[in-house]
C-alpha cells in the first residue's frame, strides 16, 4: 500500500505543515513535490512561511517545484502546488538552529491547519517534525502532534500507530518518561488503545478479523511475576477484557524475543507498552519507509517516521521517502473511509447490517 495509492476521479486536497523550518521539513516537501507524478494524486497545500520555502528552493534548485499562493484560501484546483503563508514576518530559517522563532512558525501553521479542516477545506493532513524545546510552550502545551491534535480536533482518544506495509506498531503510552509509564498503564487505559487498534485495522486497513499482539511491559514480560506484576495485573486483564468482547489480542510477549524471532509476521498489529519499546524496532525494520498515522481522529492524519534531522538541515541530504510514504498512506486511508461512507448510505439499507463510519466502528465496544 505505501507504494502507490489507489486513484479516483477526485483528487484529495493534502495539507502538509511544514514543521519546525529549521530542521530538514521544508527541503522534503519541496523534494517530494519535485516529482511531478505527485499531482497526479493529490493536490497538496504547504502551510507555513513562504519565504522560507523560497529560500530552500534557491537553496535546493528543483527543476519542477513551483509553489503558488492560492487566490482564495480553500479554493484549490487540481494540477498546483500551493502555498500559505502563515508566518509572513519570518524572513529566512537558520538550518539547525532550535529558535523561538521557527517554534512559533510551527505552531501557526498547525493552527491555521485546524481552521482549514475544521472549515472542510482540506482532506488530510500530513505534519513535518517539530522541534518540541522550541515549540513547546503558553501557546503550545502539548507534548507533541498527536496530543494537540487529538485535543484540537476534539477526538475522545487517539492511537499513535506506526504503520508500515509489513508491519503497524502502536504504544500505550506516547511521549511519557520511563517512570511515569507504569503509573499510567491500567486495565481500562489498555482496553481504549486494543479497541482503537482493532477498529483502525478493520476501518482504515481492511483487515475483517485483525490478529493483536501485546507485549509485556518488564524483561521477559515479567517472568510470572519474578520481574514485576503489571502483566499479570494490568496487561492479561485487558487481554482477556478485549478478547471477550471478541477481539483477537494475545500476549503480552517478551518485546526482544518477539522482534529478534520475527514472531511480528504472524499479527496484524503489536501493541507496545511505551513509545521506545515500539519505535525501535518498526524504525529499524520499517528504514525510510515508515510512517507515523494517528488512529482514532475524525480526519486522516500522518507523517514522517523521524525528527527535524537538525545535524543535516540545510545540506540537501534528506531523504524524502518516509514523506511520500505518509502521503500515499494518508490518501489510502482516506479512500477507504470514503467507501466505508458510501457503503453506509447506499449499501447498508436492511436489517441490522454492520455499521461504518470515518474513524471509529460504532458496533465495537469503546471500553471507556
Amino acid at each position: 500500500m505505501s507504494t502507490r495509492p489507489h486513484l479516483h476521479n477526485e483528487l484529495p486536497v493534502v495539507g502538509i505543515t511544514l514543521g519546525d523550518v529549521n530542521g530538514i521539513g521544508p527541503e522534503l516537501a519541496i523534494k517530494a513535490f519535485n516529482d511531478p507524478e505527485m499531482l497526479s494524486i493529490c493536490t497538496p497545500v504547504l502551510l507555513g512561511p513562504a519565504k522560507v520555502v523560497q529560500w530552500y528552493r534557491k537553496l535546493l534548485q528543483p527543476k519542477n517545484f513551483h509553489a503558488i499562493a492560492p487566490e482564495q484560501i480553500g479554493k484549490y484546483k487540481p494540477g498546483h502546488i500551493y502555498l500559505v503563508n502563515t508566518s509572513p514576518d519570518m524572513e529566512q530559517p537558520q538550518p539547525g538552529q532550535a529558535s523561538a522563532e521557527a517554534g512559533k512558525a510551527a505552531a501557526a501553521a498547525l493552527e491555521e491547519a485546524i481552521k482549514q479542516l475544521d472549515a472542510g477545506m482540506l482532506d488530510v493532513l500530513v505534519t513535518l517534525p517539530i522541534e518540541k524545546n522550541a515549540i513547546h510552550g503558553d501557546a503550545f502545551p502539548y507534548p507533541g502532534h498527536t496530543e494537540f491534535l487529538t485535543e484540537r480536533l476534539r477526538a475522545r482518544q487517539s492511537l499513535m500507530f506506526m504503520i508500515h506495509e509489513s508491519l503497524k506498531v502502536a504504544v500505550a503510552t506516547n511521549h511519557l518518561p520511563l517512570q511515569e509509564v507504569s503509573r499510567q498503564l491500567t486495565v481500562d487505559a489498555l482496553v481504549q488503545k486494543l479497541v482503537l487498534i482493532h477498529n483502525s485495522l478493520k476501518l482504515d486497513f481492511r483487515l475483517q478479523k485483525p490478529r493483536i499482539a501485546v507485549l509485556g511491559l518488564n524483561p521477559h514480560a515479567g517472568d510470572k511475576g519474578l520481574l514485576g506484576k503489571e502483566e499479570q495485573t494490568v496487561i492479561l486483564p485487558a487481554i482477556e477484557q478485549v478478547r471477550a468482547q471478541g477481539i483477537f489480542a494475545t500476549g503480552p510477549f517478551p518485546a526482544d524475543g518477539f522482534f529478534a524471532e520475527h514472531t511480528y509476521r504472524k499479527f496484524d498489529g503489536v501493541l507496545a507498552m511505551y513509545h521506545d519499546q515500539g519505535l525501535i524496532p518498526f524504525k529499524t525494520l520499517a528504514g525510510h519507509e515508515g510512517v507515523n498515522f494517528t488512529a482514532g481522529l475524525p480526519v486522516v492524519r500522518t507523517s514522517p517516521d523521524h525528527g527535524t534531522a537538525f545535524d543535516i538541515a540545510g545540506k540537501g541530504e534528506a531523504d524524502a521517502t518516509s514523506l511520500r510514504a505518509a502521503i500515499y498512506w494518508a490518501i489510502d486511508i482516506y479512500r477507504v473511509r470514503q467507501d466505508n461512507e458510501h457503503l453506509a448510505k447506499h449499501a447498508l439499507k436492511s436489517g441490522a447490517a454492520a455499521k461504518f463510519t470515518s474513524g471509529q466502528d460504532e458496533d465495537a465496544p469503546l471500553g471507556d
